[in-house]
């Protein structure tokens, strides 16, 4: 059995589910959505990802003897709450976008129906999971859609947790990346791994002729040489003369990248290297890889902006009580109506309004109703739970495609790097009607 992962969660979820459970209230039916009141500034959509890592996270959410021992000897709940704890299932269902869909303000991403009590203990896990994943998928996304069908590299391990890398890695991956240099990531998440060989490699010899000879010996001829060590020109050179045209690729991690990229491919090619890739790293994000498309390279590897989500760390998801029954035992909307974090009450259903060119063109959200298809359109939500039993796949890959057709139907302004508004007006369904 994996850990459980019962205490990645808040010290009040558990101190309302003690009080809920003196009141009255903890087995009230209530429905809680995860959704974004706004995108990060400057975003045209967003990208869901981690479903499939809160939902295999979901199974192992149990409080076992050591998990009660430390509530019970920091005093966080009573007796009462540690035994409902201990006999803990999700019970209930959950709906939602499938991951890797990409959303836009108010889209209910994930709907969980259940008891109050054993809705609300999954808030934190399920915010901590989906803002995460959801940012590093929504900067990877606008990469990969920057890069055309030029393959990005995930390589940001050494610039987070170790834990977030693996994650960061799988989230890369649904939005688009074709490999990680993460081994980690690649043995639980099935994502192709790639590398070779840093500026230290290079200086560990006593000269980079020794090197490089001692690479291609290892590694083969179709290794990749990291050629800006010391002087770009003689490094592609001395790889060209030791590897012969087969060199599969030379990487270049500083300077002027699209003016080394063009002198370093016209270089290659006056060598008889023509088949030779070119890869380009040093702090990229979607603006640069935007900015090399007019230069020769053939892939981008990408580090600290994607683990990081390249400016915006968070999704900015929230997960909020939108439905309760009443006393007449019909579900009534709730809603928060503070300044500036409003919410819509009820529950939510989403759909893709698209043209019969197949272009979507508006966010439609329910409430309370399904949103009617009007011939051309996409239905969002996905059971994915129910009865406590997960019944989605949960694996990236399943995720990656989803994406790359949820995005392939976006209109191209979404698209664009410069700031503007959400690609698609989210509408409710009273007022479209």
């Amino acid at each position: 059995m994996n850990p459980s992962t019962a205490l990645l969660t808040d010290h009040y979820e558990l101190t309302m589910v003690q009080a809920a459970l003196r009141s009255g209230h903890a087995d009230r039916p209530c429905v809680f959505e995860t959704f974004a009141r706004r995108l990060p500034d400057g975003r045209r959509y967003g990208v869901l990802a981690g479903t499939g890592r809160f939902l295999e996270a979901l199974r192992d959410f149990r409080f076992g003897e050591d998990e009660l021992a430390f509530l019970r000897e920091h005093r966080i709940v009573d007796e009462r709450t540690l035994d409902w704890l201990a006999d803990y299932r999700f019970t209930g269902d959950i709906w939602g976008y499938a991951e890797g869909e990409v959303y836009f303000p108010g889209s209910p991403l994930l709907v969980v129906e259940s008891t109050f009590a054993e809705g609300v203990v999954l808030e934190t896990l399920a915010l901590s999971v989906l803002n995460h994943d959801s940012a590093v998928a929504s900067a990877a996304s606008r990469m990969t859609a920057a890069a055309g069908d030029r393959p990005c590299i995930e390589m940001g391990s050494r610039r987070t947790h170790e834990g977030s890398a693996v994650a960061a890695a799988r989230a890369a991956y649904v939005a688009g990346f074709g490999s990680t240099s993460n081994l980690e990531a690649g043995r639980r998440h099935g994502i192709p791994t790639a590398g070779t060989a840093a500026h230290s490699y290079t200086l560990l010899h006593d000269d980079e002729r020794d090197a490089f000879a001692n690479q291609l010996a290892s590694l083969g001829l179709g290794t990749t040489l990291l050629v800006d060590t010391y002087d770009v020109t003689a490094a592609v050179e001395l790889a060209v003369e030791l590897a012969g045209p087969e060199l599969g690729a030379v990487r270049i991690d500083s300077g002027d990248l699209v003016e080394q990229a063009h002198e370093v491919r016209a270089q290659l090619d006056a060598l008889g290297a023509t088949s030779t890739r070119i890869v380009v790293t040093s702090d990229l994000d979607e603006h640069a890889i935007a900015a090399l498309q007019a230069a020769p390279v053939d892939v981008y590897g990408v580090g600290t902006s994607v683990v990081t989500g390249s400016g915006h760390p968070a999704a900015g998801l929230v997960y909020k009580l939108v439905s309760r029954q009443g006393d007449s035992g019909a579900m009534e909307g709730v809603a928060k109506a503070s300044k500036d974090k409003t919410s819509v009450a009820g529950r939510k259903f989403g759909l893709r309004r698209r043209g019969p060119d197949g272009v979507a063109r508006a966010e439609i959200v329910g409430i309370d109703e399904r949103p009617q298809d009007d011939g051309d359109d996409r239905e969002l939500m996905v059971r994915l739970v129910e009865r406590g039993e997960v019944v989605v796949p949960t694996d990236a890959a399943t995720a990656r495609e989803h994406h790359a057709m949820a995005r392939a139907e976006l209109p191209r302004r979404a698209l664009r790097l410069s700031h503007g508004e959400p690609a698609l007006p989210t509408t409710y369904l009273s007022d479209w009607s």
